[in-house]
């Protein structure tokens, strides 16, 4: 079993999340294509107080891009949709090819075999209520839970009405789909084979054990480096899922055991995973990023506990309501509050810096700031 020390560590998952590559020439839907494709997902958030969760990563690793090229390759006509939604990682937009990945997950929820209680009656005694709601889609169209008498949901899920959960679990079976997200960002939802192209509902869906192989593959080039636990957290599956695919992709030898520096359980290193020699990035992370959304993770490579904080009270916040952590190079220099007043065209930013972090580490950060702000339209930045 090889060891890798930490700092190597750090370099293969950062250049394995697609950072410390940018060009510098415009960003096109092919460079959205393929970092959409390396990092297999966008996990989709409603929380705008900067910008939806779903647009930063490609923001953090691409600079400045047109999120209309988001837009059109997630809810665009039939012939540019590039990408489709799913619970993978949370609720995500994912690349089409995933699409016959996710069949064993759609099947196990139309059997009532997963989701909340809540979910399952749906594909047990209340299944004609479903059905009732898929044929009027059937008959009239794309419609949102609102387009229904009493079908409109509060903030969570464990808020929605009965017409909710029905539509909800008729997503999670794969009967219907995203159309279109509406300004308030509330989902459509049509018929998935009105939705998905065709050519990809072609596709054979290989078995269970064979599609969580390829989805623990994908995790790993994504991820470069990581543990059995982070594998299988990147598209949430259960611990005994992933046994049979590591060992699989081991004995393959896709993936070989190492040990990493400081690490208390074994990890697992992707083949093509690169060991640059540097990273050059400066980047602000949403929260929601899967550089550093496994907690525990970011501690171990980056000595950096981050926690967000939107759900903590008010009086009891460390660092504030919506935290950006600052990527430096190869390090997390500091943790930014972040603000995008449309109203007066300014991005508040209130920054707290690392004990250890470089003396440029706060002139790197006005310029990443400066950067995000242009591409939110905004005039200015005001630091708080």
């Amino acid at each position: 079993m090889a060891d890798i020390s930490l700092s190597q560590a750090r370099r293969i998952v950062i250049a394995a999340q697609g950072f410390g590559g940018r060009s510098g020439s415009p960003v096109r839907r092919p460079h959205l294509a393929r970092l959409v494709d390396r990092l297999s997902l966008h996990q989709i958030d409603s929380v705008n107080i900067v910008a939806r969760a779903h647009y930063l990563p490609a923001f953090s690793r691409l600079g400045c891009y047109d999120r209309d090229l988001l837009d059109t390759a997630a809810w665009g006509g039939r012939r540019d949709r590039r990408l489709f939604e799913y619970w993978a990682h949370e609720a995500s937009l994912l690349p089409l090819d995933l699409f016959p990945l996710m069949r064993w997950r759609m099947a196990r929820a139309d059997r009532g075999e997963a989701g909340y209680v809540a979910l399952r009656r749906f594909a047990t005694e209340q299944r004609p209520q479903a059905e009732a709601i898929l044929a009027r889609i059937a008959t009239e169209g794309p419609l949102a839970a609102s387009d229904f008498p009493h079908g409109k949901s509060r903030s969570g899920w464990w808020e929605w009405g009965d017409t909710k959960r029905a539509l909800e679990w008729l997503f999670y079976a794969g009967h219907l789909t995203t159309a279109t997200r509406r300004r308030s960002f509330e989902r459509v939802y049509d018929l998935t084979e009105r939705v998905i192209p065709a050519n990809i509902l072609a596709l054979p869906a290989p078995d269970e054990r064979d599609a969580r192989r390829q989805l623990i593959e994908r995790a790993a080039r994504a991820l470069g480096v990581a543990t059995a636990a982070e594998l299988r957290d990147y598209f949430r599956l259960k611990p005994v899922e992933k046994d049979n695919a590591i060992g699989d992709l081991a004995d393959a030898g896709v993936l070989r055991q190492v040990r990493v520096e400081g690490w208390g359980q074994p990890a697992f290193l992707h083949r093509d995973a690169r060991v640059p020699r540097r990273i050059a990035a400066s980047a602000l992370l949403a929260p929601f990023d899967p550089l550093i959304w496994h907690r525990d993770r970011t501690e171990r490579l980056f000595g950096f506990r981050y926690r967000i904080e939107i759900y903590t009270p008010a009086a009891s916040r460390v660092h504030g309501y919506y935290v950006l952590p600052f990527l430096m190079d190869e390090r997390l220099v500091a943790r930014v509050d972040l603000k995008a007043d449309r109203q007066h065209r300014t991005l508040l930013a209130k920054a707290h810096f690392e004990p250890d972090a470089p003396p440029d580490s706060a002139e790197r950060l006005r310029l990443a700031l400066g950067e995000m702000a242009s591409w939110l339209q905004l005039d200015r930045v005001t630091m708080r």
